[in-house]
């Protein structure tokens, strides 16, 4: 059984591996608990849709050019790791990190922010009463976070972060933009031609 320790020295050495930057995860998803993935799968499916590969192996990448990784981080669980994950961001070639959270106490988003600075962080409220702790970060201590359970938004926030320096991450950013906008022009023209009675019908 893998332990907190354990998690810790693979970060750890990840970090002090100094491996190519083009290799490693570009944007890291974590999570509070695995009850948090049916909202935080949306992140995954926005960044597949965006032609990144989820990388499970830190010392063997997949082939496509930008990735992903994932983790479940407690805050209140497991600070230690916490901390750990943040600290080493940098170091292991992380560009920006999607932190979901639930509870009242949602506070693996802000501290990750706080420790991983100056990496962004983009934090997802998994419900609605996270909102408020998500987002109440001091003055100095910045966090961008999306609306609850919107981690489909966070990970193309994540995304655009990432075009500012590639630019062909900009261009499948515009060509999504582009598909969203075409579906949502079929669905005008179709309720519009077809009266509501055939648009239900179709």
């Amino acid at each position: 059984m893998t332990t907190v320790d354990d998690l810790i020295d693979r970060l750890e050495a990840e970090a002090a591996a100094d491996a190519d930057p083009a290799t490693t995860p570009d944007v890291g998803i974590i999570m509070g608990s695995d009850s948090d993935l049916p909202v935080m799968e949306d992140a995954y499916e926005a960044l597949d849709d965006l032609g990144f590969a989820e990388q499970t192996d830190f010392g063997e990448a997949p082939d496509a050019r930008f990735t992903y990784e994932s983790y479940v981080v407690s805050a209140h669980r497991t600070p230690e790791l916490m901390y750990a994950y943040g600290e080493t961001a940098t170091d292991r070639g992380l560009d920006v990190i999607v932190a979901g959270a639930g509870g009242k106490s949602a506070d693996l988003p802000n501290m990750t922010a706080s420790v991983a600075y100056p990496v962004p962080v983009i934090g997802v409220p998994v419900q609605e009463k996270s909102v408020d702790s998500v987002i109440g970060m001091p003055t100095g201590a910045p966090i961008v976070a999306v609306d609850a359970g919107k981690s489909y938004n966070a990970a193309l926030s994540a995304a655009q972060v990432l075009a500012r320096e590639h630019d062909e991450i900009e261009e499948r950013l515009v060509d999504l933009h582009d598909e969203q906008t075409a579906g949502v022009a079929d669905v005008s023209a179709a309720l519009h031609d077809l009266g509501i009675d055939g648009f239900r019908e179709r």
